[in-house]
């Protein structure tokens, strides 16, 4: 992909981990190698009073900032090319939710810990700005979820979700009681911790913390996880993508219920509350870098144990 014609003016949304003194550090060489190469580094109106206040303990200059459009008010929405993302997992999510409604692409560097959903390391940080600037990516989308919370018949509560949505009881020392439907008909209840409803991107966050299944990200598919089941069939389970998968908080729990999304969003689940959860029609999009397998994420990330492959015999080919 080549550079945008002369006179036409880029805009490329930075967002960080603010919190994090290397994610400020870099977020400082983004904005002026951006600048530099000529496209218009952009920031939240958070972020950037968040950065301003690095300014006092030398994390990054005051000039810096003078470079930067501000999003929504300098800059529309509709104006990005892209997203770069300089943080861990949590702050892709966040970046997802800012530019949700407009599928703006997302490049994730990663600069927190296993970091599945970033393309590339700290240490790769400048290849990645510059391959921003000459538009040197693919984009490759990932399913996302709609999630709605029903109480006596009234939908109260929409969101979405890329990892997952949970069910989870709100009080460490009380038990949830569910039954989980799938297409329309009840599987099986049984008291427990929780559910997670996942995606395949999700299938190695917390959905793997519970124990379910790691999911290529190309397949076309919904998880269900219980979370510390009470029951003799609790197993977790591969759906297909088009099924409405539904939780019902049951008047026999103990307590009530909690609904968090992606971690970020969450909703008060009521005893007789309903969770649905359908496949969205607007996925996520991801810009990345090179075209590595999966499977090679799965090995980088999680240090698997790969000594003694061979790889297959090419002289019998």
């Amino acid at each position: 992909m080549s550079p945008a014609p002369d006179g036409q003016s880029r805009f490329v949304l930075v967002v960080a981990h603010t919190g994090r003194n290397d994610a400020v550090s870099a977020a400082q060489v983004a904005i002026e190698q951006l600048h530099s190469a000529g496209i218009t580094p952009v920031l939240t109106a958070s972020d950037l009073e968040d950065l301003r206040a690095h300014v006092s303990n030398q994390l990054l200059t005051a000039s810096a900032l003078e470079n930067v459009k501000v999003l929504e008010s300098d800059c529309k929405m509709t104006d990005l090319e892209l997203v770069v993302v300089l943080g861990g997992d949590g702050t892709i999510l966040k970046a997802a939710e800012i530019v949700r409604e407009h599928s703006i692409p997302l490049m994730g560097i990663n600069l927190g810990h296993v970091g599945f959903l970033a393309e590339s390391e700290r240490e790769e940080f400048a290849e990645a700005v510059h391959r921003v600037v000459e538009r040197d990516y693919v984009i490759k989308e990932r399913l996302t979820i709609d999630v709605a919370v029903i109480v006596d018949g009234k939908e109260v509560f929409r969101t979405w979700a890329l990892n997952e949505a949970t069910v989870e009881k709100s009080a460490s020392e009380r038990m949830l009681e569910v039954v989980i439907e799938v297409e329309g008909h009840p599987l099986s209840s049984f008291g427990c911790d929780g559910i997670v409803m996942s995606t395949p991107t999700g299938s190695t966050a917390y959905a793997f913390s519970a124990g379910g299944p790691v999911v290529w990200p190309s397949v076309d598919a919904l998880l269900v996880v219980p979370i510390s089941a009470h029951a003799l069939f609790a197993r977790p389970l591969v759906v297909k993508p088009n099924a409405m998968i539904a939780v019902e908080v049951l008047q026999r729990s103990s307590g009530d219920g909690v609904l968090w999304c992606d971690g970020r969003r969450s909703w008060q689940l009521p005893t007789g509350a309903r969770v649905e959860v359908t496949k969205s029609a607007t996925p996520v999009k991801l810009a990345r870098l090179r075209t590595s397998t999966f499977t090679d994420r799965l090995v980088k990330k999680f240090s698997l144990p790969v000594a003694g492959w061979r790889g297959p015999d090419e002289s019998s080919k």
